[in-house]
């Protein structure tokens, strides 16, 4: 018997298989995707409501229709498309060294006796120190240039991706590990076939809160001595009182969120098809 098959037949033992009578399966409401989109629509429907009636003052915040046409204005002249890839670049470069680093340790500290004691408390001490608050520290080390951005979000995503990469191998049942060696497993086959699908829930919840936290890094980075992206986009239409093209750039960042993690719950639904959990009715 192998490990998968302990896997499934210990997922077999705790759910069943077969949806209870009357649960719709996934997809198989198209319809909730539109009434998910009903409340952002709502709160634009009445944000413009309340711009054209002078509850809300244009230099306080500007209309949708304002920001749009600020938009389609950046877009056709070519300026919003290269402060968005700058941006865009930043993130991913942050995110990826600092979810590499945070994926080497998370490992070392879940799977080494040695790696958790050497590892895990100066990360532990290290985590009580909001990374934000260490821009003029940073600043001091690595200047205000590119690596300060990059560091910013690196540190953003480092924390959530350790954390739950370390605590989905700590998750793990032993005794699934046990049967794998008892099966004869190397040590290599049981972190592919044992710890790896064990830790992937929690990988990719840390995935998505480093998303968020790198997007928020980001936004401090660049406002900072930048001269390219999305932030200093802002800061210079704050400079000249343009409040449709800061909103406007508030509007992109909560974009790129949304959109980054819509991308890796799709992710995670076609990686985790083994798994099931509750759903909303």
């Amino acid at each position: 018997m192998t490990t998968s098959s302990l896997v499934e037949t210990a997922d077999r033992s705790t759910v069943s298989p077969t949806p209870a009578p009357g649960r719709p399966r996934r997809g198989a409401r198209p319809g909730r995707r539109w009434r998910r989109a009903l409340t952002p629509v709502g709160l634009l429907l009445v944000w413009q409501a309340a711009a054209q009636t002078g509850l809300l003052p244009p230099e306080k915040l500007s209309a949708p229709s304002e920001v749009a046409r600020a938009g389609w204005r950046l877009a056709r002249d070519g300026t919003l498309g290269v402060h968005l890839l700058d941006s865009l670049t930043r993130a991913g470069i942050g995110l990826a060294i600092g979810g590499a680093l945070a994926l080497l340790l998370g490992a070392a500290a879940g799977l080494l006796r040695l790696g958790d004691d050497l590892v895990d408390p100066p990360v532990q001490m290290a985590r009580m120190l909001p990374h934000l608050g260490l821009v003029p520290l940073l600043i001091i080390w690595v200047g205000i240039g590119e690596s300060l951005k990059i560091t910013l979000v690196a540190l953003g995503a480092f924390f959530p991706i350790y954390f739950n990469t370390y605590a989905g191998i700590r998750d793990i049942d032993e005794r699934l590990v046990e049967a794998a060696r008892s099966c004869g497993l190397g040590q290599f086959a049981r972190l592919r076939h044992v710890v790896l699908p064990g830790a992937l829930p929690s990988l990719f919840l840390g995935l998505r809160l480093a998303l968020g936290a790198a997007w928020l890094s980001l936004v401090v980075g660049e406002q900072v001595n930048a001269q390219t992206g999305i932030g200093f986009l802002m800061m210079e239409a704050r400079e000249f009182s343009q409040t449709e093209v800061v909103v406007l750039g508030l509007l992109i960042y909560a974009l790129l969120g949304l959109l980054s993690d819509l991308a890796l719950r799709m992710a995670e639904r076609r990686t985790l098809t083994w798994r099931r959990g509750l759903q909303a009715r």
